[in-house]
């Protein structure tokens, strides 16, 4: 069982519901946070020292002896992370994607692949949560395949949470592509149903079931719950404004260890996931 926790936007309690509902799970399960421009799951885990994993992809290297400027690499790449004028190509590894096709249609081979450094994947134990992190490189703006990378870290440890970057983009895709269920977060408030409408396209458009999580209740308005109901969108969890949990957030305690009326609400949580996935 795969669920990725998702939202249109950043600040809606994404990570707080990961690492509250992978705490209340009955069992043995992965928590792997793929927000890798800025993981933050392991303040809130006492976990054992992490052993760690770099992550690279490969980029061309060319070979001017060898090259006589026929073009083709620069034609094929669709990132111009390689280019020529009639002369040795320049490589720009930052926008490189590593896809390896210019060194496939270089007639001449003159194009090897070299590994360059993305990031790290980092595994830590938490008592039976096993934590996944990945943690890409300042400066590095290439994030899926670290995300990837993440993914293929657990693929064979069995239940898993995937904590998802924020947004619609290519990141969020890359982590979320292939689950059981995404579970969307979102608040109350005019910026959280825009965000939460373009997330739930997206979701859509993957093809995954999915519900709702509503964060923060009674901080805003009801036009979450009516764009819901208008569009069919089931709502499994609504949390209350409580102050109470925004301090325990703050000093790193889970929702579900500081204040225990709210581990029922996640307990439940987890039979909703598994009713609605038989």
């Amino acid at each position: 069982m795969r669920i990725a926790i998702a939202s249109g936007k950043g600040g809606t309690g994404k990570t707080t519901i990961a690492v509250n509902l992978a705490r209340v799970f009955d069992g043995s399960v992965v928590l792997a946070d793929c927000d890798v421009e800025e993981p933050n799951a392991h303040l809130f885990l006492k976990t054992s020292t992490p052993t760690y994993k770099i992550v690279g992809i490969p980029v061309p290297q060319v070979d001017e002896s060898l090259c006589d400027g026929c073009g083709l690499c620069s034609k094929i790449c669709q990132f111009s992370a390689i280019v020529t004028f009639g002369t040795a190509p320049l490589v720009f590894p930052e926008m490189c994607h590593g896809c390896g096709g210019c060194a496939l249609v270089c007639p001449l081979k003159a194009i090897t692949e070299r590994e360059r450094r993305i990031g790290v994947v980092e595994t830590a134990q938490a008592d039976r949560i096993t934590l996944v992190t990945g943690r890409l490189d300042v400066g590095v703006a290439l994030a899926p395949p670290l995300i990837r990378a993440v993914r293929s870290e657990f693929a064979l440890m069995g239940d898993a949470i995937l904590d998802a970057p924020p947004g619609t983009s290519c990141p969020v895709i890359a982590a979320v592509r292939d689950t059981d269920m995404v579970l969307l977060v979102t608040e109350p408030t005019p910026f959280g149903l825009n965000d939460l409408a373009l997330a739930v396209d997206m979701i859509r458009e993957l093809r995954l079931p999915f519900g709702v999580i509503v964060n923060r209740m009674g901080s805003g308005d009801d036009r979450v719950q009516y764009y819901c109901q208008r569009e069919s969108i089931p709502i499994f969890l609504e949390i209350p404004d409580d102050r109470r949990i925004a301090e325990a957030y703050s000093r790193g305690i889970l929702m579900v260890d500081a204040l225990p009326e709210y581990r029922p609400l996640f307990e439940n949580l987890w039979k909703i996931i598994r009713q609605r996935l038989k």
